[in-house]
């Protein structure tokens, strides 16, 4: 009875052990070993958390060496890293700790592109039937998901406005180095209905109605009976000048014969890129 008990008190305290957290000052390290140590951890709590222990500790993380090493052991972030690297030979100021965590380049900015949430994050215009989503009826390579959304027999359109200082980028960043921006739309029919499909892409200033620079095609309708295949739209803004805060994705959708249902242009992998060029 005694053995037993001594047993299970040495196993709650081995337990209690593995759950204590390890306390190690680290501030006697020289700044090299402690941005080593501190490359090693999770980018968002380096900003969240460690950034706040104290004015050094903030430095560090702000520091561009931190950074450096936590991409250089990363297959997938050495394209943010040489974005980083042209945008520091570029502009006077860089914001490492916040590339860090929100990581804006070579990202999709557009929420929901392929209709996963149905028509979160997406504004909307219902016409006929409204927008619906469904599964593809043709691949899209490199697509987050194979569905999509589905107009109707009247005019739709949904829109989303893409805020370019929330989603990691920064005034100078943007007037000085003005990076490309990338849009890129897939859209197709049902074999047994035509559609018509529509896109405006518009670099809005910081009031969100002042347009700098703007996109827009409206292809021929696609007509019925046909190959159901996706056609892709894209484009790319440069040299657009200061002033760029805000992108409105928008496009349309419908399809020709007016039929009751969802037989309308069906629309996919809705794309904006952020690129160093």
């Amino acid at each position: 009875m005694g053995l037993a008990k001594s047993r299970a008190a040495s196993a709650d305290e081995l337990a209690s052990k593995r759950e204590m957290p390890c306390l190690v000052d680290l501030n006697p390290l020289p700044d090299e070993l402690l941005v080593l140590v501190l490359s090693w951890v999770s980018s968002r709590s380096l900003v969240t958390r460690c950034r706040l222990v104290c004015q050094r500790w903030k430095d560090l993380i702000d520091s561009p060496t931190l950074w450096k090493l936590k991409w250089k052991r990363e297959p997938s972030k050495r394209g943010l890293l040489e974005a980083a690297l042209k945008v520091a030979r570029r502009t006077p100021q860089i914001e490492w700790s916040r590339l860090g965590v929100l990581e804006p380049f070579g990202r999709n900015l557009i929420k929901n592109p392929c209709g996963t949430e149905r028509l979160l994050h997406w504004e909307i215009q219902q016409g006929g039937d409204g927008w619906t989503v469904e599964e593809n009826l043709d691949f899209v390579e490199g697509a987050e998901a194979q569905t999509c959304f589905v107009s109707s027999y009247m005019h739709c359109a949904k829109w989303q406005v893409v805020d370019l200082l929330k989603e990691g980028l920064w005034e100078d960043l943007l007037d000085i180095c003005q990076p490309d921006i990338v849009i890129s739309d897939w859209w197709g029919p049902r074999e047994d209905c035509g559609c018509q499909y529509a896109i405006s892409v518009s670099l809005l200033a910081a009031n969100r109605n002042l347009v700098l620079a703007e996109f827009s095609l409206r292809p021929n309708h696609i007509p019925q009976w046909n190959d159901a295949k996706y056609q892709q739209v894209s484009h790319v803004f440069q040299n657009y000048g200061p002033g760029v805060r805000y992108i409105r994705f928008l496009h349309t959708g419908q399809d020709t014969q007016y039929w009751a249902g969802h037989y309308g242009a069906r629309i996919t992998n809705s794309t904006v890129l952020v690129k160093i060029s």
